[in-house]
């Protein structure tokens, strides 16, 4: 055999223990994280040997051995949506760290293809399947109930069942928008949101509609149809040019439906209101500097995941993380609003 093809060769597990000087039962432990079976310097040896030599375990037969993949089974409502996107890549660097890989699954938001994706997720047996986002389906109490170990990312499960989740507390959130228009000195509010099987998306509303108060009247609470944020938030501001001048401050439900709304607004020749989105993600800054927005914790999400799979359990509850009012670079006096950041777990949030 040629020297080029021997370098090809992978090392075996065998030759890693040995260049460790350990037996092959010891350097396996290792390598597959058994806890407690090897001192420190032990360990710290077989891994400089096995980066030394390029050995990776087996993943096959681990998986076998655990009787579930080292992989992430990721449903992800519209991965058209860059916050979608966003949060993926947020997800898979963070268990990359960790060495469990992701399997991206695109449910449209559609109970049918979310079921599918379930059925397909759980013949991987994955370490978890996590939600990015979640509708009622038939296949879903399986899940809840199976070996399928689901996580709730942003969206609750709906029916109230109790599953593990992280998010933020929507409800302040919510809140928040409302109290920072107000002070800026917008005197009409409005709200446009997207389909209220969201908990994520009720929770915002509730907060904003309990901050605004009498500001905020019930005919400029707005939802477009279907499920697609750029044309609700642009059926949404049709209707509001249809009633006369658009209020000066107008919170929406997702970033999406906000970059909809200016579009129709600025093309119509109106005043701008100062606009208030979620999600906060790294397109805003190029492409709407004019947007005010919440921003989702991103990392902290990824994190909380792989926490939780490091140690290898999934509480029943939610994780509530910290979320960030972000001020529009280019904003009308209704828009601006200083930077905070908002921790903050609350029974109010938990029940929603």
């Amino acid at each position: 055999m040629s020297r080029t093809k021997a370098a090809a060769a992978p090392a075996t597990l065998r030759q890693g223990a040995q260049a460790a000087g350990v037996s092959t039962p010891t350097a396996s432990r290792v390598l597959n994280g058994v806890p407690g079976k090897a001192g420190e310097e032990t360990v710290a040896r077989v891994r400089e040997a096995a980066d030394r030599l390029a050995y990776r375990p087996l993943a096959a037969a681990r998986d076998l051995r655990r009787g579930r993949g080292d992989l992430v089974a990721l449903l992800a409502p519209n991965l058209a949506n860059p916050t979608m996107a966003a949060l993926a890549a947020a997800i898979e660097a963070a268990l990359r760290q960790i060495g469990t890989g992701i399997v991206l699954f695109d449910t449209h938001d559609d109970a049918v293809r979310q079921d599918e994706a379930i059925a397909a997720a759980r013949a991987l047996r994955p370490r978890a399947t996590v939600f990015l986002g979640v509708v009622a389906s038939p296949g879903l109490p399986v899940a809840l109930g199976g070996q399928d170990r689901p996580v709730f990312i942003l969206r609750r499960p709906p029916g109230a069942r109790a599953a593990p989740f992280i998010g933020m507390d929507d409800h302040m959130a919510g809140q928040r928008v409302a109290e920072a228009l107000r002070e800026a000195g917008c005197r009409r509010l409005a709200a446009i949101h997207g389909p209220l099987y969201s908990s994520a998306t009720s929770a915002r509303l509730d907060g904003f509609r309990a901050a605004a108060g009498r500001a905020l009247m019930a005919k400029d609470v707005l939802a477009g149809a279907g499920r697609d944020h750029l044309e609700i938030g642009a059926a949404a501001a049709r209707a509001l040019l249809r009633r006369g001048a658009p209020p000066d401050g107008v919170m929406c439900t997702s970033d999406l439906i906000a970059f909809a709304a200016h579009r129709v607004l600025a093309e119509a020749g109106c005043r701008l209101p100062a606009l208030w989105g979620f999600d906060g993600g790294p397109l805003n800054a190029w492409v709407a500097p004019w947007l005010s927005s919440v921003v989702l914790p991103y990392a902290g999400i990824g994190a909380e995941l792989r926490r939780w799979l490091e140690e290898d359990t999934l509480p029943e509850g939610g994780a509530i993380l910290p979320f960030e009012l972000q001020p529009a670079r280019d904003a009308s006096p209704c828009g601006a609003a200083a930077g905070r950041r908002y921790p903050s777990p609350t029974p109010r949030d938990e029940e929603s």
